[in-house]
């Protein structure tokens, strides 16, 4: 039975940082996501809340400034090697996380069979965010679900990597799951945990438990 890997985005495949933070540098406007970040970590803000926060500081975001941010970012190295060896060895790689859709959605080119975000305008802004395409911790079982259902596999054939509070309700409900660089919110949840920067590392932990 082929497998279905889940990836996190912020704090996980990206190191120590958030696609909104690095958006929000490009803008210098780093240090107020920093701290709507850290809220948000301790559950504090909702993310239609959180949301509405960083539309506003980014009212001068151009697709340029994303382009930028995601070419700049603290990424994981490896990443690409390891969705190549997934999909080599038939199995389905996929990014779930709460960040923008316009930033989420750029890793289909890096070889991710489905990258799903909080659905965000697109920039520059001229609608609004509507809250019903925002995502939270429970909205990413429901989308690991209907994953599930399109490659044809369960949630028992499923892998789950993060970091925070954000993947605790998805670790409880899949059987395998790496706490990557986590913070405490998975502790006793996580199959096995990685500290370091290569994604290839903590894929390794699970390659030989199918």
């Amino acid at each position: 039975m082929a497998r279905l890997h889940l990836f996190d985005l912020d704090g996980t495949l990206l190191h120590g940082t958030s696609a909104p933070v690095e958006i929000s540098r490009q803008l210098g406007l780093e240090a107020e996501t920093v701290e709507l970040d850290r809220v948000m970590s301790a559950g504090r803000m909702s993310p239609p809340e959180y949301a509405a926060r960083v539309y506003t500081l980014w009212a001068e975001l151009t697709v340029a400034k994303v382009t930028a941010a995601f070419d700049g970012a603290p990424w994981l190295a490896r990443i690409r090697d390891v969705w190549a060896e997934i999909r080599a060895a038939g199995d389905y790689c996929a990014v779930v996380s709460l960040s923008p859709s316009f930033f989420v959605e750029r890793l289909l080119d890096w070889g991710a069979h489905a990258a799903v975000g909080s659905r965000f305008p697109a920039v520059p802004f001229v609608d609004p965010v509507d809250p019903a395409g925002l995502l939270d911790a429970a909205a990413k079982v429901t989308i690991a679900d209907r994953l599930c259902a399109e490659f044809g596999v369960g949630r028992a054939d499923c892998v789950a990597y993060g970091d925070s509070l954000s993947d605790r309700e998805l670790f409880r409900v899949v059987p395998m799951s790496v706490a990557v660089n986590a913070d405490g919110h998975l502790a006793g949840l996580a199959t096995y945990s990685y500290t370091g920067r290569d994604l290839w590392d903590a894929y390794e932990l699970t390659r030989g438990a199918r």
